[in-house]
């Protein structure tokens, strides 16, 4: 009888959360988990603007290949490598490199000593603005290589002419920024400024300058490319060295490789001026979030 009275023996639970346990804690990810976590999007981020890059030298080194284009007039990008590692090798692509970053950066820098000045006086003033607006709307809208036969008459076909036409390109671009940059500023900005007792030169210097900073990069990276691509068609017209005698010369002579080697160089020169650029401006604003 006891024994047909005696209590069930309770079931063995297997599972924890069938009665309100708490679940087990996950394992914590391992360091190779963490740092994968961390590069995979810096790596993707590094990746993905290449994808495009390497598509193109792709089509550049297979389309000449298989017939679609001349290889005569359009050889594989390799070729190409291999002659601009040739024109390295022997000092020919140093030379011409040199004369046109010699002529592009002493007519980007004397632009930007004259055009922020400038830009920066007929944003600020209004009498500069009125007077010397209707001549600015005159000259931006008259392209710089149409007067190279100008400058070329007035300074000869030597250096002179070639700085002065790089000096007139860059010129508008950062005028142009530079006066939209301190004239958009925003108003809230400039009447808390002058709320605290800011005097106008303080003000400009504290306030408007920083705030304009970003516009007038723009600018400045704007310039730096047209100083290269004016440069090189006023080289192509008449010099003796640079990257654009070098095309011009490589052309005339059917020396189809060399051409595309300097044009490759010039590629690689604006990417990078603009990327010595990009990282004095981060410098300059890192007050930016």
């Amino acid at each position: 009888m006891s024994s047909a009275l005696a209590t069930p023996e309770a079931p063995v639970v297997t599972d924890p959360t069938a009665v309100g346990a708490p679940a087990p804690t996950p394992p914590e990810p391992g360091a190779a988990q963490r740092v994968g976590a961390v590069l995979g999007p810096i790596a993707w981020r590094i990746l993905k603007p290449s994808v495009a890059i390497v598509a193109f030298l792709a089509l550049w080194e297979i389309a000449p290949r298989v017939g679609l284009v001349d290889e005569v007039f359009l050889p594989p990008f390799s070729t190409v490598v291999e002659a601009f590692f040739d024109l390295v090798k022997s000092g020919e692509l140093w030379q011409h490199v040199s004369a046109s970053l010699s002529r592009a950066l002493i007519g980007f820098f004397v632009a930007v000593v004259i055009a922020i000045p400038l830009g920066i006086a007929i944003a600020w003033y209004r009498p500069v603005s009125d007077f010397l607006n209707p001549i600015l709307e005159l000259f931006r809208n008259t392209a710089a290589l149409a007067l190279l036969p100008v400058f070329i008459l007035i300074l000869g076909i030597g250096e002179e002419s070639k700085i002065a036409l790089v000096i007139y390109a860059c010129t508008f671009p950062i005028l142009l920024n530079t006066i939209s940059g301190v004239r958009t500023v925003d108003p809230l900005l400039i009447k808390s400024a002058s709320s605290l007792g800011l005097s106008p030169v303080r003000l400009f210097q504290k306030v408007v300058l920083p705030a304009a900073v970003p516009t007038i990069f723009t600018g400045i990276r704007m310039a730096a490319a047209s100083s290269i691509l004016v440069l090189i068609a006023a080289e192509m017209v008449g010099a003796k060295a640079g990257l654009g005698y070098l095309i011009t010369a490589s052309q005339f002579n059917f020396q189809i490789p060399n051409m595309y080697a300097g044009i490759v160089a010039i590629s690689v020169l604006g990417l990078s001026l603009n990327a010595v650029l990009v990282l004095i401006e981060r410098r300059l604003s890192r007050w930016r979030v």
